[in-house]
């Protein structure tokens, strides 16, 4: 069987690079190439020496159709609105799609549903195998207790991080509320500040931290009438976000168009 050509969108940032690594080391899977935007100082560049692997005769270039021209599937870790239009892009000539990027609109929500119409789309707020049992174990516990056990999910990043609650952080709350059988838009609270009042049965609430160079700390606190249950997990390394991408890359291979998330790929 062919090996899968995998091509790294954002193969200048730093998940990029971790990517172009993970690509490398894994078998089965083969670089295609990369892009960054128009005007990066990537571009140009050797992707091997951009990722510290020495020349591997691939180009960072600044065209997604060049790169889809190539590719069998497409990992994307950059912004909403590039990863939208890339992903409509790779829908129209049938080329799978690996979106880990978050802060994603409703609206771009519903784009990239359009595309996976045409295309195997896998997207989640998070790639990594521990961070996706959590989120069954989650919801597992979420339909066990009653609303008496207050659900508050607390996570912390790097200072460069530009979206809050991270996309993980509502992957948990999403899971939390299926347990309940709520919608979260009804039951989050993102946000509290001076005379809040009590504290609303049944509610999700979120806290978002950022500082120093953290690259992922989520966890979720049940806390009933003498006693809590806390679940964490912490990652330690990018290296678990791109092993998890290449992972779901592979598993795009022979897939009917849709929309599909890491427990699909993980068979949770």
């Amino acid at each position: 069987m062919a090996d899968t050509r995998i091509g790294i969108v954002g193969a200048g940032g730093r998940m990029g690079r971790m990517l172009i690594q993970t690509v490398a080391a894994t078998s089965g899977a083969v670089l295609s190439g990369g892009i960054e935007r128009p005007g990066s100082e990537a571009v140009g560049r050797d992707l091997g020496e951009l990722a510290g692997l020495g020349p591997l005769n691939l180009q960072v270039g600044d065209d997604p159709t060049a790169l889809i021209a190539v590719s069998d599937v497409l990992i994307d870790f950059t912004s909403p609105a590039s990863t939208t239009a890339t992903a409509k892009l790779a829908s129209e000539r049938q080329v799978a799609y690996v979106i880990g990027t978050t802060g994603i609109s409703a609206e771009e929500e519903a784009e990239i549903a359009a595309a996976a119409t045409h295309t195997p789309i896998v997207k989640a707020g998070n790639m990594s195998l521990g961070v996706n049992l959590l989120v069954n174990l989650v919801e597992q516990v979420a339909k066990a207790l009653d609303p008496d056990f207050d659900i508050e999910i607390v996570e912390m990043h790097h200072k460069h991080k530009v979206d809050a609650p991270s996309g993980t952080a509502l992957m948990l709350g999403e899971a939390a509320a299926k347990g309940r059988e709520v919608a979260l838009e009804t039951a989050a609270v993102r946000v509290r500040d001076g005379h809040t009042g009590v504290r609303q049965r049944g509610t999700i609430g979120f806290q978002s931290l950022r500082g120093g160079d953290v690259v992922g700390d989520h966890t979720v606190i049940f806390a009933g009438n003498g006693e809590r249950i806390e679940v964490t997990h912490k990652a330690t390394n990018r290296s678990v976000f791109a092993s998890g991408a290449v992972k779901a890359a592979l598993w795009t291979k022979g897939r009917k168009p849709g929309l599909y998330s890491m427990r699909d790929v993980l068979g949770l």
